[in-house]
């Protein structure tokens, strides 16, 4: 399977529907809102979550422009979500370009982020119905949660595996795994494979924050359009530092605890701190959870398929795995 090939043309779909609703808006709507949702949803994405939600629904043979609609409101609750943490973490570039943020303000990252939560949500009321409404929904307070969990322990360093797990659950995977779920629930899937849908997508969200903390550290920044240590200048608790933490002698453990307090100069110290990651097999240990997680995602799917529905279920298999390859 030629997965780039693949994600190109469907990514081009979702692209033109995309303009498409972007066109309409502009009959309706202020020209600076116009002129913000182009800049942030034209300006690149790998366009994940909705071709989860294609394939959940082509799973059960549907492949209609309502799929794509539905999946395009995926992309705009996620770029809603980009454009407030830009303001929460006051981010100045996203996917190699001046965020929204920093380009329009703090008002207009809000309002548009809020306009596309708006919007996301009526698409999905109208195609999904009830039960893919509430699926949701259910995923939109689940990252509000995340967001408020990390909130709350971001002057607790001495973090667990448990702890960062229920931050990327709640920031990452939930919403992912309704993008699977959502498509197949549009499909008429059984309760049994869309159960399998939501547990390939809890566990595709999960290995894809993973290794987006590991980028982090040890991404291009060419590649990933962001610079690198930006968790560590936020003083976020990252597995890959977790693991660090955990597995330190006293010295060292006191030293990376002592950075992290630093809230005004760590990210001073990235490379000290990726020296020490290292040095406890921090980076190696994240990169086999995610593993680990991609390994589970693929199984769940095996027995959902058949005939018809074979090439849908290997592009979500060959997606997760290169999940773990990914460089930006």
């Amino acid at each position: 399977m030629d997965l780039k090939k693949l994600v190109r043309v469907e990514a081009e779909r979702i692209d033109r529907l995309i303009r498409e609703d972007i066109s309409e808006i502009v009959a309706v709507c202020d020209p600076l809102l116009v002129e913000i949702l182009e800049y942030a949803l034209l300006g690149g994405g790998k366009r994940i979550r909705p071709l989860l939600t294609i394939m959940g629904g082509r799973i059960g043979g549907r492949n209609d422009r309502n799929l794509y609609r539905l999946a395009a409101a995926f992309e705009y609750l996620h770029v809603a979500t980009l454009l407030h943490d830009d303001v929460i973490d006051q981010s100045e570039t996203r996917r190699g370009k001046t965020s929204v943020f920093k380009k329009f303000g703090v008002v207009g990252a809000i309002l548009a982020g809020d306009y596309l939560h708006a919007f996301s949500m009526r698409i999905v009321g109208m195609i999904g119905g009830e039960p893919g409404l509430s699926r949701f929904t259910e995923a939109t307070r689940g990252m509000v949660d995340g967001e408020f969990i990390q909130l709350r322990n971001r002057l607790h360093y001495n973090q667990s595996e448990e702890d960062y797990f229920s931050v990327i659950m709640g920031k990452t995977a939930l919403l992912i795994s309704a993008a699977c779920e959502v498509g197949g629930i549009y499909s008429g899937l059984s309760p049994d494979c869309l159960k399998a849908l939501k547990t390939y997508g809890l566990k595709l969200g999960c290995a894809f924050q993973i290794v987006d903390d590991l980028l982090d550290y040890q991404g291009d920044t060419v590649k990933t359009g962001k610079e690198t240590g930006n968790d560590l200048v936020e003083g976020k608790m990252t597995l890959p530092l977790i693991y660090a933490m955990q597995r330190a002698d006293k010295k060292d453990s006191a030293r990376l605890l002592a950075i992290m307090k630093e809230e005004q100069t760590r990210g001073q110290f990235f490379q000290e701190v990726v020296t020490l990651i290292t040095r406890y097999d921090g980076f190696d240990q994240a990169r086999h959870q995610a593993q680990m997680m991609v390994r589970d995602a693929v199984a769940v799917l095996e027995p959902l398929a058949h005939k018809e529905n074979r090439a849908s279920i290997e592009f979500l298999q060959v997606l997760a795995e290169y999940i773990l390859q990914r460089q930006r």
